[in-house]
């Protein structure tokens, strides 16, 4: 790789069509970075930065991924002198966690480098498909018959599945309802970790919905219980946020904790721990999906790549486009058909960024300089 003379974190502030709604709370604005890596040559690559304004979803926020950036992985960067991407994974290895401002980055070093190659981003990690099959994840609604009209309008779109988010001892007269009107909808369900073993009887209870899988019944540490109440369920558990590292992706293949696993590049730090675990995934025949943080186009873009990596079975979170923002800051925006969404062939991430969007967007700008 040629010098990467420059870094510079635009900050955006972009707010969702509809806001998303978990048992956390209600996400109405993104608040983000999107990191811009340029090489000597001038070629650029573009990465984004996932974490949420507060750490609910992990210890990262928005403020940690810009200290972290700006102090710790930008200078690293400058200083190791990589020949490729995957160089960046190692070079990361004595800053502890901050795995989403690390994937950030690392995104958009990958990107520059799959440009520089001349190849889509997609095919130079991997990836065995140019099409990725979509699903679609809807927030807590405040009526049972908002909840019904929303999948009806999913499914007139043509997503593949539909997961729920749901309220820990709502969820069986959600499904109910549910069930009632599309009794054979590929359907399963997220509580993000709100349930304790005490529930351990409604969760049993929720084989009776002849659901695809449930996502993340208990806290993000406990593989123990997962793998308990896996012993116990007909109904595939998948792990989200317990799944942060390789080794975390060991503990719950030895153990038995899930039969399924979400990964999203940001929670993992990148395509490098992505394509590690993809491997583990393989050689135990765990199915994978690729989840959705609300991302807004360059994220979105680089999870669709991996979203291509042979072991990502099932229909991916990465909704369109159109689905969260009034306007994207990628050209062309993501778009479904059918209820897939093919991959451009143009080098890198093969999205190009919509300039005039970003500075429509922007509230502050960064430049660091290799110097």
């Amino acid at each position: 790789m040629r010098k990467i003379v420059q870094v510079i974190l635009h900050h955006l502030w972009m707010d969702y069509k509809y806001p998303f709604v978990t048992v956390h709370g209600k996400v109405a604005k993104k608040d983000f970075y999107i990191v811009e890596v340029i090489d000597q040559d001038g070629v650029r690559g573009y990465g984004e930065t996932e974490a949420f304004p507060t750490p609910w979803y992990t210890e990262e926020t928005t403020v940690t991924t810009k200290i972290a950036l700006e102090n710790y992985l930008i200078p690293t960067l400058f200083q190791a002198n990589i020949q490729h991407p995957e160089e960046l994974n190692e070079q990361f290895q004595t800053i502890r966690r901050n795995h989403m401002a690390k994937a950030a980055l690392e995104q958009a070093v990958w990107d520059l480098y799959a440009k520089k190659q001349q190849q889509p981003l997609y095919q130079l990690i991997g990836g065995t498909q140019d099409t990725v099959p979509v699903g679609v994840s809807i927030g807590l609604k405040e009526t049972d018959q908002a909840l019904l009209d929303t999948i009806e309008e999913k499914i007139a779109a043509g997503y593949k599945r539909v997961k729920l988010k749901v309220r820990n001892g709502e969820e069986i007269d959600t499904l109910e309802k549910v069930r009632e009107v599309y009794p054979t909808l590929p359907l399963m369900i997220d509580a993000n970790g709100s349930y304790s073993w005490k529930d351990k009887d409604r969760l049993l209870a929720l084989d009776q919905f002849k659901l695809l899988m449930i996502e993340q019944p208990f806290a993000q540490n406990d593989f123990v219980d997962h793998a308990k109440l896996q012993s116990m369920l007909e109904t595939p558990l998948c792990l989200d946020e317990s799944i942060h590292t390789v080794s975390d992706m060991k503990t719950a293949i030895a153990l038995g904790s899930c039969q399924i696993v979400n990964v999203k590049l940001s929670r993992v730090g990148g395509f490098s721990a992505v394509k590690q675990i993809h491997d583990l995934a393989v050689a135990h025949d765990i199915p994978l999906w690729c989840g959705g943080m609300l991302e807004a186009g360059v994220g979105r873009a680089h999870s669709l790549a991996i979203a291509t990596l042979p072991q990502f079975s099932l229909p991916a979170d990465t909704a369109s486009s159109s689905h969260y923002w009034h306007r994207d800051i990628i050209q062309p925006e993501v778009t479904l058909e059918h209820g897939m969404i093919q991959l451009p062939q143009q080098p890198g991430l093969g999205y190009a960024v919509d300039h005039e969007a970003l500075a429509f967007y922007r509230v502050d700008k960064h430049l660091y300089k290799n110097e």
